[in-house]
């Protein structure tokens, strides 16, 4: 609570929080889940091509390594969205966040 409170009062906070939950929101998150996609696509796309080359040894290789680059993709992803809950968890923005989404909630500061 007083952590919200001095972090309220201090000039220009409000905006800073905006803006992060803005940037979050509209294009930091939608960015991480279209390469998430685009990664399962690979991934998937890799398995059809070791499947139908089955017979052909260079085609599984090829298969394979689209297999490899989507598993690849989607770690780095995963290891994306991670870095940045726990970097909002440690620096207290994710209490902001959720303020800003519901002002009403237990330990949020109310002008």
């Amino acid at each position: 609570m007083i952590f919200t409170t001095a972090y309220a009062a201090s000039p220009g906070a409000a905006e800073t929080a905006e803006f992060v939950f803005q940037f979050n929101e509209i294009i930091l998150f939608p960015v991480i889940v279209l390469l998430t996609t685009i990664a399962l696509l690979v991934f998937l796309y890799g398995c059809f091509i070791f499947v139908v080359n089955a017979d052909n040894p260079s085609g599984r290789e090829d298969g394979r390594r689209h297999i490899l680059y989507g598993i690849i993709g989607m770690l780095v992803m995963l290891m994306a969205y991670t870095i940045l809950t726990v970097a909002a968890n440690t620096f207290g923005l994710d209490r902001e966040l959720n303020c800003a989404d519901d002002p009403t909630l237990s330990g949020c500061f109310t002008p």
